[in-house]
């Protein structure tokens, strides 16, 4: 079986998590680089950091986008048809099951509902161990961008099956909290947010000389997208909306790549690709811009969004469930209240017309953005794995 290991030095003084020995089920822990697995990465690297084991069961490929934090053991599994940048998990295989067994961990924690996940679960009640699920990905929005909305109360009846299997289930903020609440999970709902890197998403790092290598001239509006380039991130609606801002002073900068690249380069042809990029060159792109624009609907929390406001940008995005949670609509950013092109291109307009208002936006977000501490929300995480006897219950949280 696959390994890929990698140790993270501990601090000399007293680890709140030792002890905690955490058997981490992933769909796509490090394979392609998401806001999932990035949180994910940030959870394992904290509680490694904190005294705790950390072994972590996904499928993987022979091309990962990242080193893992954490023990990687790879999940057997298959290409997803249609989707094939990724992988199906077949299960928890005889192979699995043993390595479960060796590692003897006294955490269950699944971050994918997937077949794989739903079998560890069960493996973890049978062993008589706490099992907490953390939400990322709102699966059920995405059938509509697919055709598939008729499968969508059968897929909805399956993931209330999986939570209500889970001793905790960790929401990415309070409004899917409270939903996952009002469908009967109740006092077993919790809230594990994200956190951003303030360092790397910083007005400082804006750069108007790369903005002016890239043919960007100066008195332009930078509109920038981060994320991937699925459908389900409302490039379609993204399309129509830079359609009709064909009269404005604007240069659309989409960071990111993806399956639907080609169709966003034919949709909109003046719009500059950047493609994926990572560390200091993806916080240089996403501060240079003016305003970020996330028209998604199906975001569980909302990464990008944070790390636009982080950067200091106007952030427009359709009201829903995570962005209301994230901004304060006419304080830290714009929350459309319909998510059409037309009003979502009236948004942007009043943004360039208005540049002062724009800078009252940035500034609110920047400062907004400093309560998404990493280390406090994982922390955060901690706490749970405690309440349910996992972690000693002792250790002070104070000394993480």
């Amino acid at each position: 079986m696959q390994r890929a290991e990698r140790t993270i030095r501990q601090p000399a003084e007293e680890k709140p998590a030792e002890g905690l020995r955490l058997a981490l089920f992933s769909g796509n822990y490090n394979y392609t680089r998401d806001g999932s697995n990035q949180a994910l990465n940030r959870l394992s690297s904290y509680l490694i950091e904190a005294g705790a084991t950390v072994r972590v069961y996904s499928p993987t490929t022979d091309t990962p986008a990242f080193e893992p934090a954490g023990e990687l053991v790879s999940a057997p599994s298959v290409a997803i048809p249609g989707r094939s940048e990724y992988r199906l998990a077949l299960g928890l295989t005889a192979g699995l099951k043993a390595d479960l067994a060796a590692f003897q961990p006294t955490m269950v924690h699944l971050s994918a509902p997937d077949l794989l996940g739903a079998q560890a679960g069960r493996w973890g009640r049978q062993a008589g161990l706490p099992v907490v699920a953390s939400l990322h990905t709102r699966f059920e929005t995405y059938l509509s961008y697919y055709g598939f909305d008729w499968l969508r109360p059968t897929v909805e009846r399956y993931l209330d099956r999986f939570y209500r299997g889970c001793d905790r289930v960790l929401a990415p903020n309070a409004p899917i909290a409270d939903l996952l609440r009002a469908q009967g999970l109740g006092e077993r709902v919790r809230v594990w947010g994200r956190g951003v890197d303030r360092d790397r998403f910083s007005p400082e790092r804006k750069d108007m000389a790369w903005r002016r290598s890239l043919g960007i001239a100066d008195n332009e509006i930078v509109v920038a997208f981060l994320g991937r380039l699925v459908m389900e991130k409302g490039l379609d609606v993204m399309a129509d909306t830079l359609a009709r801002l064909g009269d404005q002073p604007i240069r659309p900068l989409i960071i990111g790549d993806g399956p639907a690249r080609a169709f966003l380069e034919a949709r909109a042809p003046e719009a500059i690709f950047a493609g994926h990029l990572d560390g200091d060159d993806l916080g240089r792109a996403v501060s240079s811009a003016d305003i970020l624009f996330n028209p998604s609907l199906t975001e569980a929390f909302g990464n990008a969004s944070l790390e636009g406001m982080a950067a200091g940008l106007a952030v427009l995005c359709p009201r829903a469930p995570s962005t209301s949670a994230l901004i304060t609509d006419g304080h830290d950013g714009v929350l459309a209240p319909s998510p059409d092109a037309e009003t979502y291109a009236n948004a942007i307009r009043s943004l360039i017309a208005e540049p002062l208002r724009r800078l009252r936006l940035s500034r609110a977000a920047r400062v907004s953005s400093a309560a998404y501490d990493w280390r406090a929300i994982c922390a955060d995480v901690l706490d749970v794995y405690r309440e349910l006897g996992a972690a000693p219950a002792s250790r002070a949280r104070s000394a993480a």
